[in-house]
């Protein structure tokens, strides 16, 4: 992930013309130590040799020698990303937002809202315990594809919403199972009934729909029961949660006509 972004903020830098660090631009400003563009390069050369703490130093007197400069304005995105590297997410975070209220016309501005949602994401360790961040995250990345659907940066927003959107449902999945565990039926239901309208582009649909035979199954409401099964082995006939449904359904009756109508899904 670090070396994704690493390579994002060099291609951000090339477009919105970050100045050169070779020996002409050297020579052509050895004589304006405290220019915007000197403090500039002074700091991306230190940014290059991993001295980030001092780089930051730069970037920051930058920002309050000449806020107004062009060079202020990547000082600002460089700070950010520093604090990013440096898993300093909550500081990198108020600096990207104060770059999105600063500079609403930013040509990159896409970049910013992105590596702002990137701190959210980065932080979503556990489905069990990062329910916060899940939500930011999803927020945000949303936010990338809404307000810059054409962005380089949609695409790559939208993969990582698949993911936060299989972690949310991995959370409902665990508390349907201890419901269903708990035999609380109904609440069970509620919790896979959500897997399956809100977070139908995950891996959990099938088992939700297992699941969902089995409470109705316990429940002694053996033609709902029958019927998501119906449902699942019509969607997913090679879904190994197919074949758990219908083994249980099997225990209804060898010959009645809820078995005998699955057998030809199953088929």
């Amino acid at each position: 992930m670090f070396q994704k972004s690493f390579i994002i903020l060099w291609i951000l830098l090339f477009f919105v013309g970050c100045a050169s660090s070779d020996s002409n631009t050297d020579n052509k400003f050895e004589n304006q130590i405290s220019s915007p563009e000197r403090i500039f390069i002074e700091g991306k050369q230190l940014f290059d040799n991993g001295d980030y703490l001092s780089a930051n130093e730069k970037f920051e007197k930058l920002v309050k020698l000449y806020p107004l400069s062009k060079e202020a304005t990547q000082a600002e995105i460089m700070s950010g990303f520093i604090h990013y590297i440096r898993l300093d997410y909550e500081k990198a975070i108020l600096i990207f937002n104060r770059i999105i209220v600063k500079y609403p016309s930013l040509k990159n501005l896409d970049y910013v809202y992105y590596m702002k949602a990137i701190c959210f994401y980065e932080q979503i360790s556990h489905h069990g315990l990062d329910g916060q961040y899940n939500e930011l995250a999803l927020e945000y990345l949303n936010q990338v594809i809404q307000r810059f659907p054409q962005s380089k940066y949609a695409k790559d927003s939208q993969q990582k919403i698949i993911f936060v959107k299989s972690n949310q449902a991995a959370k409902h999945m665990d508390i349907g199972r201890f419901y269903l565990k708990e035999k609380k039926y109904t609440a069970a239901l509620s919790r896979f009934n959500t897997v399956i309208d809100d977070y139908s582009m995950t891996k959990f649909v099938p088992e939700a729909l297992h699941r969902m035979v089995e409470a109705y199954y316990e429940m002694g409401m053996y033609d709902e029961s029958f019927n998501t099964a119906s449902v699942l082995g019509y969607n997913y006939p090679d879904s190994r949660w197919y074949k758990h449904s219908y083994n249980l359904i099997k225990n209804l009756d060898e010959n009645n006509t809820l078995l005998k109508k699955m057998s030809n899904f199953f088929d």
